[in-house]
C-alpha cells in the first residue's frame, strides 16, 4: 500500500494521516487491502467496482463518489497486451486498485518531478492522466514512419505480406484510438463534476486534459485513414501486375495466331498443293511468318502496348 498527501509535492503518509483531513490524498493499493479498507473510506459506493481485470477505460457517478477503471493498451503491442486497474474518488482524494503496480509506476514521476504552486486533487489528477499518454505522440510518429516504410515497399511490389503488416498497424491504431474515445468520455466525466468534488477554477485542467486527446484522437484516425489507403495502393499495384500480364498474354497470343494458321494451313494433307514440291517454299513460309511476328512487335510498340 502507498499513501501520499498531495501537497507542494507528494508526501508519503501513513493511511490514518491522509484520511484526517487537510489536504488531498492519493492512494495505491491491491484489490485485497482495498476489500479490507474500503469502510474506512466513507465514500458511498453503490456500484460494483470491477477489480478482475476492466475491459474498459470509465467513470461512474456514485451517490458521494466517482468510481471506474483503466484499461490501458500497451504502446508495444497495442492490441495484445493491456494494464488495468479500477479506482474511486470524492473530494477528499483518490485511491487506485491495482495488483499489477501500473498506477503507482504512473504516480512515481510525479514524486520525483514534479512541484506544485497550487497543489490540488484536480492538478495531480491532471498529471496523472498526462502520464498515460505522456509518451504517445512519438509512437503514432512510428507508426507514421510505418506506414511510410510500407508504401515504399508496396511501389517496390514486395508480396501478401505487406498487407499483413499493414492490417496489423491498423489493428494497432484501432487500438489506440478507442483508448482515446475511452480517455476522453473519462475526462468530459471528470469535468462535469456532477458531485461537485472539484473546484471550478480547476475544471480547466480537465478541459485541456481532453484537447490533448482529442488531437491524438484525430492523429490516430488520420493513420487509420492512411492504412487504408495503403492497402488501396497495394490492390492497385496489384492490379496493374495483373494487366501487365494480361497485356503481353495478349500480344503473344495475337502474334502467334496467324502462325497457327499457317501451321495448319501446311498441316492439311492435300495431294494438290503446289507449293509443297517448289524447292523455296520452306524460306519463303518461314520469311512471311517472321515478317508477321516482327510487324506485330513494331504495331504494338506504335500503339504503346507494350
Amino acid at each position: 500500500m502507498y499513501v501520499y498527501r498531495i501537497e507542494e509535492t507528494l508526501r508519503e503518509v501513513p493511511l490514518k494521516e491522509a484520511l484526517a483531513g487537510g489536504a488531498p490524498y492519493a492512494a495505491v493499493m491491491s484489490r485485497d487491502e482495498w476489500l479490507e479498507a474500503a469502510e474506512s473510506f466513507a465514500m458511498g459506493i453503490d456500484l460494483d467496482l470491477e477489480l478482475e481485470h476492466p475491459l474498459t477505460t470509465k467513470a461512474e457517478v456514485n451517490i458521494d463518489s466517482l468510481t471506474g477503471s483503466f484499461s490501458i493498451p500497451d504502446r508495444k503491442a497495442p492490441q495484445s497486451t493491456d494494464y488495468y486497474f479500477a479506482f474511486a474518488l470524492d473530494e477528499k482524494g483518490i485511491v487506485f486498485i491495482d495488483d499489477g503496480g501500473y498506477s503507482i509506476a504512473l504516480i512515481r514521476p510525479l514524486i520525483k518531478n514534479k512541484r506544485w504552486k497550487y497543489p490540488s486533487l484536480e492538478r495531480f489528477l491532471y498529471d496523472f492522466l498526462e502520464n498515460i499518454v505522456k509518451r504517445d505522440l512519438p509512437v503514432l510518429e512510428a507508426f507514421e514512419r510505418r506506414l511510410s516504410r510500407v508504401e515504399e515497399r508496396i511501389l517496390d511490389n514486395e508480396g501478401a505480406e505487406v498487407l499483413e503488416d499493414v492490417a496489423r498497424i491498423r489493428g494497432d491504431l484501432l487500438a489506440l484510438r478507442t483508448h482515446y474515445e475511452q480517455l476522453l468520455d473519462l475526462g468530459q466525466e471528470l469535468g462535469e463534476n456532477e458531485n461537485g468534488f472539484f473546484e471550478e477554477k480547476n475544471l480547466r485542467y480537465f478541459d485541456m486534459f481532453c484537447a490533448r486527446i482529442m488531437r491524438l484522437q484525430d492523429y490516430a484516425t488520420t493513420l487509420r485513414e492512411i492504412t487504408v489507403q495503403a492497402r488501396d495502393l497495394y490492390q492497385s499495384q496489384l492490379s496493374e501486375k495483373q494487366n501487365r500480364i494480361m497485356t503481353i498474354l495478349t500480344v503473344v497470343t495475337t502474334i502467334f495466331t496467324p502462325l497457327t494458321l499457317v501451321t495448319g494451313w501446311y498441316g492439311m494433307n492435300f495431294k494438290y498443293m503446289p507449293e509443297l514440291e517448289w524447292e523455296y517454299s520452306y524460306p519463303i513460309v518461314f520469311l512471311i511468318s517472321l515478317a508477321i511476328a516482327l510487324g506485330s512487335l513494331l504495331f504494338f510498340k506504335l500503339k504503346k502496348w507494350l
